[in-house]
């Protein structure tokens, strides 16, 4: 799962810190644990991941380890969903640093909209805090972690690019980050996740991500 974004030099950065791609069908088994998250949570067993996804529970842990790595291989696999605009190694424009913002965004809001994502993180949040002893997973920690700091990671380079084509104007590299989480993403997830009703459609993300590239751009560009 390795997502990239080409720099100004022409270089490809990994966007995470997985570098092995998913075989076609280990992303079977994380689509059936995905599956599984959205029908009851993350109280599945590695049983039933391996009725779901027809394997056995020996492919199970020499794929992913334990029940943690098969969480953590599951968010990452999730999150690669969100895909990465490749800019041009060369004459990088403030339209072409634009419209690679809006696409981002407009991605990342369907991806942390489905069914999959809500139920990841609804999972995770009902996990936020407890100790090592509780008998929980680390999905918590797992998904901040593959999830929120990843998209950073993978944004990093674009913001970089962004500067050293002297469109963008920042010091610390988390200021640009969380403008745009929070002018793309807004109060958009926490509502799905409290169970709101209202879905964006693709018109309304693309709309949505198109205005928070322009926001950002009036907040950060020269």
């Amino acid at each position: 799962m390795n997502m990239a974004v080409k720099t100004r030099a022409g270089q490809e950065t990994a966007a995470d810190e997985r570098t092995e791609e998913f075989s076609v069908r280990q992303r079977e088994v994380l689509d059936a644990v995905l599956a599984l998250m959205v029908e009851e949570g993350d109280g599945f067993s590695m049983a039933a991941v391996c009725r779901r996804a027809s394997c056995s529970k020996e492919t199970l842990y020499n794929w992913f380890g334990d029940r943690d790595g098969l969480l953590t291989a599951t968010v990452q696999w999730q999150a690669s969903k969100v895909k990465m605009p490749v800019l041009p190694g060369e004459g990088l424009s403030r339209v072409a640093l634009e419209r690679a913002l809006a696409g981002f965004a407009a991605n990342w809001l369907a991806v942390l909209t489905s069914d999959l994502s809500i139920a990841l993180n609804r999972a995770a949040v009902s996990h936020a805090g407890q100790g090592a002893g509780s008998g929980k997973s680390r999905l918590g920690e797992i998904v901040l972690t593959n999830g929120p700091d990843a998209m950073r990671r993978r944004l990093d380079p674009l913001f970089a690019a962004g500067r050293d084509a002297g469109l963008l104007a920042f010091e610390d590299a988390a200021e640009p980050f969380r403008a745009f989480f929070g002018l793309a993403i807004g109060d958009t997830q926490i509502r799905v996740l409290l169970g709101g009703t209202v879905r964006l459609t693709e018109a309304e993300r693309e709309h949505r991500a198109a205005l928070a590239a322009k926001q950002f751009l009036a907040l950060y560009g020269t």
